[in-house]
């Protein structure tokens, strides 16, 4: 069994923020702000998924990705479905997830143009403890005031549709034609408890104090402490780390702590 503690790669965005999340340093105040933070694997692997942290004070771009099935027809390894647990929520925050009402892409694209698609998108919402399952092909745009971890394929391909005038390139014929035009309709939710994603793509499971061994056979898998500490594998973990794991591995959560379990496919038996 293996358990590596991966590094961390803080990314500056305009929309970031100076107060993070237990774990991880806050910037200094003249420094810029925080808005990403990857636990990328080491160099020349290409893991299935990639797990961050989103610190937004502003909304994010209006925003989808490509299927499997498109972002391979352009020489990538996979698309990019990804799933969010907020960590917390300002009052009021949202997230929007597919629009209202069924769209043309002619509408669609005349919307991303003159910004009316940030009135045609279904605002939701959201609120600490929340999970959300976004499937590739889903126009998305995440909301100000949220702290998130992010499970995702591991892409890193985003086609922007709309950015409130920020001076960065949109991508509008590569996304519209990779997204869906229906209204958003989410996964059931999995019937075992503690599980918060089945697959097809990815398995997320909440792990709650307690100890366990987890037999991943030939899956990779990630360890991400949500809340206090615990031991995988021997070694202590803590809130704002994230781990790779391989093969069977013993993992011991602390009390009023949690963890996230996350795994390429479908869930494990």
């Amino acid at each position: 069994m293996t358990a590596t503690l991966l590094p961390t790669k803080r990314v500056a965005k305009p929309w970031g923020r100076h107060s993070l999340w237990p774990g991880f340093d806050d910037p200094a105040p003249g420094d810029e702000p925080i808005g990403e933070i990857w636990f990328p694997s080491p160099a020349g692997e290409d893991p299935e998924l990639l797990i961050k942290y989103l610190f937004t004070s502003e909304k994010l771009s209006v925003q989808v990705h490509p299927d499997d099935e498109a972002a391979r027809a352009r020489g990538h390894a996979r698309g990019k479905d990804e799933a969010w647990l907020v960590l917390a929520a300002e009052p009021g925050s949202t997230i929007a997830l597919g629009p209202k009402a069924p769209l043309s892409a002619d509408r669609l694209r005349s919307a991303a143009l003159d910004g009316s698609i940030v009135d045609l998108l279904d605002w939701r919402p959201v609120r600490a403890g929340d999970f959300i399952y976004s499937p590739a092909g889903t126009v998305h745009a995440i909301g100000a005031g949220l702290t998130v971890i992010e499970i995702q394929q591991n892409l890193d391909l985003t086609y922007r549709l709309y950015d409130y005038g920020r001076p960065r390139e949109l991508h509008l014929d590569k996304g519209i034609a990779v997204s869906s035009l229906d209204p958003f309709r989410p996964a059931r939710p999995p019937a075992r408890a503690g599980l918060l994603a089945a697959g097809p793509k990815f398995t997320v499971e909440r792990l709650e104090s307690g100890d366990r061994t987890i037999d991943l056979r030939d899956k990779a898998g990630w360890l991400v402490p949500v809340t206090g500490g615990g031991r995988v594998a021997g070694d202590r973990f803590h809130a704002g780390q994230c781990w790779s794991l391989a093969g069977r591995v013993d993992i011991g959560v602390d009390p009023r702590s949690t963890a996230l379990l996350a795994y390429p496919g479908p869930a494990l038996d």
